[in-house]
């Protein structure tokens, strides 16, 4: 009998709650960094994607995304069929991105430094919404200009299976299970590894319900 699709990869019912994984050089997930915090986060999203509304986008290719989306920062990352950019505006409401909290530039600068990256100072904050069934393909993060900078997400929420792959979208991907509060940084010489998210399996969380929050946190300019 083949299982429920939910249920394809099952994350597993033991894991540390806290500590170090390490997926390769320079990439590191911090799990439960920011359990701690997770209510003030997610009232931090809620404030935002008030004024700067989480939609679907479209990539140049016409596909609608999965993921819900929108930004907080000076700039903010946008896709249409126009191409993939940052922006300092946008382009559904025609105003700024609001303001990029206090408590969201300080978390994302400590868990860099956690994870040996000094000095980090993001400009730009992608905000992603995961109902069951939403994915991100794998993909590599190359649209900054800035490529000495790390990557910090912040997993908030449901449970998800992280795609850690390669250099090349063809390399062995390793599924790691991300819980809510853990922070992965990657930077250095895994700065452009592929990576991406599984299909959501469905649950409900205390704080977030039946969705998963995520926080991108990017050096853009």
């Amino acid at each position: 009998m083949t299982p429920p699709e939910s249920f394809e990869l099952p994350l597993p019912s033991i894991r540390p709650v806290a500590g170090r994984i390490e997926l390769g050089a320079g990439a590191t997930v911090l799990a439960g960094y920011a359990a701690e915090r997770a209510a003030v986060l997610v009232a931090l999203i809620e404030a935002i994607s008030a004024a700067a509304p989480l939609r679907r986008m479209v990539t140049p290719s016409g596909w609608r995304m999965s993921v819900a989306m929108t930004n907080c920062g000076p700039v903010g990352w946008v896709t249409d069929k126009s191409g993939y950019r940052y922006t300092g505006e946008d382009p559904l409401t025609g105003r700024s991105w609001p303001d990029m909290p206090e408590e969201f530039t300080r978390l994302a600068s400590e868990a860099a430094e956690s994870a040996g990256f000094a000095d980090f100072s993001p400009d730009a904050c992608l905000i992603n919404r995961y109902e069951p069934g939403a994915h991100l393909s794998l993909h590599q993060d190359r649209d900054e200009k800035d490529m000495h900078a790390p990557i910090v997400s912040v997993s908030l929420g449901l449970a998800a299976l992280f795609l850690w792959g390669g250099s090349a979208r063809s390399a062995r991907v390793r599924r790691v299970p991300l819980l809510h509060g853990d922070v992965v940084v990657w930077g250095g010489p895994s700065r452009l590894t592929f990576h991406g998210v599984h299909k959501l399996c469905a649950g409900v969380h205390p704080l977030t319900g039946t969705l998963r929050y995520n926080l991108t946190f990017r050096k853009a300019r």
